[in-house]
């Protein structure tokens, strides 16, 4: 019996009335959010990151070569605002692990590039954080992985629009 067990315990003895079942779910699915976000931190420390920054440099790098992409396809890539981004990307520019460059298809903007530093930072960081995410998938075997995450895109699926 974990802790969301003894409060929907506690609700059944209060409010037999309701069915608190999916209560469970969510509830569970916080906790574990709650302890994911602290496993990724830990990872994302050790690099000298957070999790914004990570988000800035990983969407920088699975872009490809040149590994730049401009301002407004990072604010689409990682749903933040265009003020979020600016600041993220004037941390990331002062760190000296990106570096804005003219755009070569409009000479009036610019794009945000991997320097170096933010490719080896990045290459490193990522490859950490998915040993972390198989560490934090342990608990499951391959086949329950494959069929909770088809129950999460399915369950996704009812709050986000179809991409294509």
């Amino acid at each position: 019996m974990d802790q969301v067990d003894r409060i929907l315990a506690q609700w059944r003895a209060e409010r037999p009335d309701l069915d608190v079942a999916d209560m469970g779910t969510i509830g569970r699915l916080k906790r574990l959010q709650a302890q994911l976000g602290k496993g990724m931190d830990r990872v994302f420390e050790a690099h000298g990151l957070n999790a914004a920054s990570f988000d800035v440099l990983a969407t920088l790098r699975r872009a490809g070569p040149p590994y730049a992409l401009s301002p407004s396809d990072l604010v689409a890539w990682t749903m933040v605002t265009s003020g979020t981004m600016t600041n993220r990307i004037d941390r990331l520019e002062k760190a000296g692990l990106v570096r804005r460059d003219r755009n070569p298809e409009d000479g009036r903007g610019f794009v945000v590039a991997l320097t170096e530093a933010g490719f080896a930072l990045i290459d490193a960081a990522v490859s950490a954080h998915v040993d972390n995410q198989h560490r934090m998938m342990a608990p499951l075997t391959p086949e329950e992985r494959r069929t909770l995450d088809r129950l999460l895109a399915k369950w996704l699926a009812g709050f986000e629009p179809p991409e294509g």
